[in-house]
């Protein structure tokens, strides 16, 4: 018997959150374990190391999400995987309303900006900002409010059962957020799902002492290498002046020479820290409106 996987979320069900975390474990039976918070989501993990966790980190539009940096690395669990998943925006309401009656719409800041293009066409439709994209759907449907919108994803519809009066009304399409999945370590090194994926990915945490070149030193011995920096952010060291931490993705085709890379920046180093090896995260590839672009352009965004 198939054991159901549980999965904390920051927000409610319906959301990114939990389209992202089916879409990576490949299956609608797991349990979702709703969090209002990244700060719940990290303590419900460190209560029951039989929880997963999933946690956006970046999206294509706005950035990092720079809190989340700290809260991995201050929790003690490690990513296990990543997921990166294309960002659409449907606007619901309550069978029977069309756009004429709405009065306001309510979602997380964050979307009510990206679907700016599409809400000037209706300036009569007040925004309000909320905590979170879902659980403005599910608030609608719990009050049965009549003459409100919320901007949320299409999975919100069907599980409040809500009517979507316009489709995919985001103004970029190439709107991605990526997703980490992150777990207690002791389990996850018995998982199937690390046995079955080659580890190609790793994040990593350090800072580095104030001398000329410190950071070129350490980028040149990734290269030589042959480690490829996917990403790099830094974030200041909370009462320290001027120092600074920074955070890593590395991709890498030999495991061993990867860790060799380890062995020859953390000499140069303060407190490098691994935050876990996975394997680099799938996308989803639905196609889009208003893009002339073929599948395989999109594969190389």
């Amino acid at each position: 018997m198939t054991t159901i996987k549980r999965v904390a979320i920051q927000g409610g069900g319906g959301s990114n959150h939990e389209i992202a975390a089916k879409a990576f474990f490949n299956s609608e039976d797991i349990e979702m374990v709703p969090c209002q918070t990244f700060e719940e989501l990290f303590e419900t993990l460190r209560k029951d190391n039989s929880i997963y966790g999933i946690m956006a980190i970046e999206n294509t539009l706005v950035g990092s999400i720079l809190q989340n940096y700290t809260l991995l690395k201050d929790s003690g669990l490690v990513v296990i995987g990543e997921y990166k998943l294309r960002i659409k925006h449907q606007l619901l309401a309550l069978p029977g309303q069309k756009i004429e009656d709405i009065k306001e719409v309510h979602s997380h800041p964050m979307a009510l900006a990206q679907c700016g293009d599409f809400l000037k066409q209706y300036p009569h439709i007040k925004k309000i900002a909320s905590d979170d994209t879902a659980l403005s759907a599910k608030w609608i449907q719990d009050e049965k409010l009549e003459g409100m919108a919320a901007i949320a994803p299409e999975l919100a519809a069907k599980k409040y059962s809500l009517e979507i009066l316009a489709r995919d009304i985001e103004t970029n399409k190439r709107n991605f957020t990526r997703f980490l999945i992150i777990s207690d370590k002791a389990k996850t090194e018995v998982e199937d799902l690390l046995i079955s994926n080659k580890v190609n990915k790793a994040s990593l945490v350090f800072a580095l002492p104030h001398s000329e070149g410190s950071l070129s030193k350490v980028l040149s011995i990734l290269a030589f290498y042959n480690i490829n920096l996917t990403k790099i952010q830094s974030l200041p060291v909370v009462g320290q002046e001027w120092e600074y931490l920074f955070y890593i993705d590395l991709v890498f085709e030999d495991y061993n020479r990867y860790l060799q890379s380890l062995d020859a920046i953390r000499p140069l180093t303060k407190g490098l820290k691994n935050l876990g090896e996975y394997h680099v995260g799938k996308r989803s590839y639905d196609t889009v409106s208003n893009d002339n672009k073929s599948l395989e352009e999109q594969k190389t965004f």
